[in-house]
């Protein structure tokens, strides 16, 4: 059994979700990824962060 861990730094939730640092640093400013810090430190919850990728998903009801 795998366990996964709960809590990514910015280069480890752009290794597993593919979500560019770049990108990271613009959803932290517009205040619409979760997240958490600590000091200088970026932190984020696997969990907040599915929750946040399946509210903001994109069904095309032109695919097939």
């Amino acid at each position: 059994m795998t366990v996964l861990k709960r809590w990514l730094n910015p280069d480890e939730l752009a290794a597993e979700f593919g979500i560019a640092k770049s990108t990271q640093a613009l959803k932290r400013k517009q205040k619409v990824i979760p997240y958490s810090k600590q000091g200088n430190f970026v932190f984020y919850d696997r969990r907040k962060i599915d929750a946040w990728l399946e509210q903001h998903t994109i069904v095309d009801v032109n695919e097939t």
